[in-house]
């Protein structure tokens, strides 16, 4: 990675070096741009580290659809292992709550759809493109991901395949002996599966992440590792304060994610962002029982993931405090689950913990901000940043270069929710 020195001057300075920031520094730079990507961390340190490493094609359906109000009383009950909230967060943020539950109606429905379809298209074909850029091939899985029922899951995997078909989205609907001829090394715990063929995987999201910074720095773009403090307006640019010193720019990405709304508090932008937080934790896997693809178990609200370091089993969402005290109940149910379904051995690491921005429609901001000309945000991204980072990026990029987005950005225009 190329480290900067205490001052720099760069056209386009991207605050972020998780996927979406990544992805963003490397689309400006194609077009031309100089660029410096600063972070605290390591590129994909931080959320975009502990995905469970899908390139989904399908997740174009918010968490907020109509749906969710079939579901909200067992999601009450704070023990369902698919959400878990905190109440005095839930009291303090309810305008954000109330906001969530409203976008679940069913006109807001298809709109968010296709405009998540859109990005998430284009990204998935970037992905593609980057990877093999970056000679990282050996990374990606073309085996699809399955989601797999329990139950008599039957109906719902057919209304969840017409539901994607509505958008070209293919999947195949399988029964107990297809999902044990795809993954014959599993436990045939499961009567009905769909399998989503146009999906892929990684073996480490992290690590894509590195490989996508490495490509921008051979290009030429700068990768600087630093706090930072505040962005300030400055003539026609901008001056990025930092820990260890400054950068002027002409044009500012936020892409900080979780923290992205902080930053822009002194400039009189109040985000309503909140936070999907995850855990995961890796385990030894049978190499005599390979799984060959990501389970998303429907029944158990989990997903194991063959990752680099190990089966990766990531549990479902917690709404609570960004950096609220760990509260890993939620993947210790599920652990068992899993291992009636694959075989895996002791933990590998530490248990893991991230926090995913959330805005109250579950769509991303992606666009300049509405009263400071040359600042351009890029977070919000839910649970589907690792998916639509690449897109979130390029978008950003043709914005910043005057060019027409490689999709419709309207629906995820940052004013309409900042003014």
């Amino acid at each position: 990675m190329t480290e900067g020195s205490p001052g720099q001057q760069a056209d386009v300075v991207v605050l972020g070096a998780g996927m979406v920031g990544v992805s963003a520094g490397f689309a400006a730079r194609q077009r031309g741009l100089s660029v410096i990507v600063v972070d605290r961390r390591e590129p994909g340190s931080e959320t975009s580290y502990g995905n469970a490493g899908i390139l989904s094609s399908g997740s174009i359906f918010p968490l907020n659809t109509p749906a969710l109000w079939k579901n909200l009383p067992k999601y009450l009950t704070n023990q369902h292992a698919a959400l878990r909230w905190n109440m005095p967060w839930a009291v303090a943020n309810a305008g954000w709550v109330i906001r969530f539950l409203a976008s679940a109606a069913p006109s807001q429905t298809k709109p968010r759809a296709v405009a998540l379809n859109g990005l998430i298209s284009t990204s998935l074909k970037l992905h593609r493109d980057w990877i093999a850029q970056a000679g990282a091939s050996n990374r990606i899985r073309e085996t699809g991901w399955l989601k797999a029922w329990r139950g008599d899951g039957l109906a719902n995997a057919k209304a969840e395949q017409a539901a994607l078909a509505e958008y070209g989205i293919k999947s195949e609907v399988l029964d107990r002996q297809a999902i044990s001829a795809l993954e014959p090394n599993v436990i045939p715990a499961y009567s009905v599966g769909l399998l989503h063929t146009q999906t892929a995987s990684v073996d480490s999201p992290g690590a894509v992440v590195k490989d996508y910074a490495r490509m921008l720095a051979a290009g030429g773009g700068a990768i600087r590792r630093s706090e930072i403090s505040q962005i300030v307006p400055q003539g026609d640019g901008w001056r990025v304060q930092l820990a260890d010193g400054e950068i002027a720019a002409r044009h500012v990405v936020v892409a900080l994610g979780p923290w992205s709304a902080e930053l822009l508090q002194p400039l009189g932008y109040r985000v309503p962002l909140a936070f999907e937080r995850g855990y995961h934790q890796h385990f030894v896997p049978n190499p005599a029982r390979k799984l060959l693809r990501p389970i998303h178990d429907a029944d158990g609200s989990f997903v194991m993931t063959p990752m680099e370091q190990g089966i990766r089993v990531t549990c479902g969402v917690e709404l609570t405090a960004r950096d609220a005290p760990s509260n890993f109940s939620q993947l210790e149910t599920v652990v068992p689950l899993a291992r009636s379904v694959t075989e895996f051995g002791e933990p590998v690491g530490e248990r893991w913990r991230g926090a995913r921005p959330t805005l109250p429609d579950s769509l991303p901001m992606i666009g300049p901000a509405p009263r400071h000309r040359g600042l351009w945000l890029a977070f919000g991204n839910q649970h589907i940043g690792f998916t639509t980072g690449p897109g979130t990026g390029a978008a950003i990029a043709a914005m910043i270069a005057g060019s027409a987005s490689p999709f419709d950005t309207q629906a995820f225009a940052p004013s309409r929710y900042i003014a």
